[in-house]
């Protein structure tokens, strides 16, 4: 089974708010998603494929301007993912590091 692959652009994202409202779109999260690193972290641990694929896949790209404006963000963000990854084992979460387009 392949694994079903979303992108995370967050082009252009330069804050926390900015960054979940730019998890909820791309990720589908529900209205209800409460914005904050809690929620992101269960909402990413409640994530599941699509079915016929055996896991998800999500491709974090354009990252590194968020990174640099506002550093101590990323670090949290990293970890939320990283944790939901560890907690989920169908879920990878990986870093583009190509070009920005």
């Amino acid at each position: 089974m392949t694994q079903f692959v979303v992108t995370l652009d967050l082009d252009g994202v330069t804050d926390k708010s900015a960054l979940m409202d730019r998890c909820a779109e791309a990720l589908g999260l529900p209205d209800w998603f409460g914005r904050n690193w809690d929620a992101l972290a269960d909402s990413l641990a409640d994530l599941a494929a699509p079915s016929g694929h055996g896991g998800l896949r999500i491709v974090v790209r354009n990252w590194r301007p968020y990174a640099e404006a506002r550093p101590q963000e990323w670090v949290i963000a990293q970890d939320v993912f990283a944790q939901a990854a560890d907690r989920v084992p169908a879920l990878s979460v990986l870093l583009a590091l190509g070009g920005s387009s």
